[in-house]
């Protein structure tokens, strides 16, 4: 029997810092042997938000730690891996540097091979860590960084349907939760919150929703919850618009979606119709189920990563890093850290207003 490939995975690009181990059973599925994530949330929550500095000095203190860890709880020996795959990009420089720096020393000491990996390629592939996933397929990431439909042709092979022109849907949900007066991370809590209210209270702007394609936009929405939250006077105000922003989100999503399918329809007349959706919003749960209905209803397969896989992780970079082993995608260790990293790096940078929609 032949030995299956054993890769280490890092990640780093904001304040998660991860390792995690997978290899193949032999029908060729991806095996999670550990992972592990260490989250900086009570560093940041008294800034309300993630500071760059301190985010990559913790970096610096957990990374061996956590990589050991990783290692450790695999069941392998260390000289048994394969390859070293780490974030490159797209991040916060500094914190890019310290897991890209850790996996290019670790890589090699061992004398194995590097390969550097785009985050949002991670998320595009993490479904494949739970379910057989074959190219291609439609790909919504929507992430605190990212909000972009793609179409997925095969590994690195990416096209850009659609994309925000200003705020990721991830970033309209935390700074709504902030607005609300929710404790940092806030933008999973809007959902608890959103529970309590009643979606139709407020009647909230949906930019561009009848044109540009399956552009998004967020900036108007999140003007638009600052301008009411300043009024708000109690609690249920909080839950209604809490509620009336992620059902304005949802409508946003439901339209551009339908918008999408077709544009993937006419660019690649798939034999299958699979539509995967990744990034950290894919955990919210309303999001999901709607999505989940406006697929049975045009005939797609809906794909989703486990909920523990939707946010940053390292199993996603090690999978990356298992596609590309197999077909000996390496790099050489100095390859640079990249904090703007499209995945289609042809597609063109939109710029607010810009744009032409």
């Amino acid at each position: 029997m032949s030995k299956k490939p054993l890769i280490l995975g890092i990640e780093s690009s904001c304040d998660e810092t991860a390792a995690s181990i997978i290899s193949e059973n032999d029908q060729g599925n991806p095996i999670i042997l550990s992972n592990v994530v260490s989250s900086q949330e009570d560093i940041h929550r008294q800034f309300g938000g993630v500071v760059p500095e301190l985010a990559a000095r913790s970096h610096i203190e957990k990374i061996d730690w956590i990589v050991q860890k990783a290692i450790h709880d695999s069941g392998i020996n260390i000289h048994e891996l394969d390859a070293v795959a780490s974030t490159a990009g797209p991040g916060l420089i500094v914190c890019l540097s310290v897991g890209l720096s850790f996996g290019k020393a670790f890589a090699a000491s061992l004398n194995k091979p590097f390969i550097a990996v785009n985050h949002l390629e991670g998320h595009a592939l993490s479904p494949k860590l739970n379910t057989k996933l074959d190219y291609p397929y439609l790909l919504l990431l929507i992430s605190g960084g990212h909000s972009q439909y793609l179409s997925v042709k095969n590994l690195s092979e990416y096209k850009r349907l659609g994309t925000t022109i200003d705020d990721a849907i991830g970033e309209a949900f935390d700074k709504t939760a902030k607005l609300l007066g929710v404790e940092f991370p806030g933008g999973p809590k809007i959902e608890i919150l959103a529970k309590k209210g009643d979606p139709n209270k407020y009647n909230l702007p949906k930019p561009i929703f009848n044109k540009g394609g399956c552009n998004l936009s967020f900036a108007g929405l999140k003007t638009a919850i600052l301008k009411i939250a300043k009024d708000i006077k109690n609690d249920q105000e909080k839950f209604d618009l809490a509620a009336s922003f992620q059902n304005t989100i949802i409508e946003i999503l439901s339209k551009k979606t339908k918008i999408a399918f077709s544009e993937f329809e006419k660019q690649i007349k798939p034999k299958q119709k699979k539509f995967v959706v990744a990034g950290g919003v894919a955990a919210n749960k309303e999001i999901r189920n709607m999505l989940v209905e406006i697929c049975k209803k045009n005939n797609y397969e809906s794909i989703f990563p486990p909920l523990d896989l939707c946010g940053d992780n390292a199993a996603m970079i090690a999978m990356v890093g298992l596609e590309k082993f197999k077909l000996k995608k390496f790099d050489k260790l100095d390859y640079p850290a990249r904090p703007r990293w499209p995945l289609d790096e042809d597609a063109i940078f939109l710029k607010g207003a810009g744009v032409k929609l």
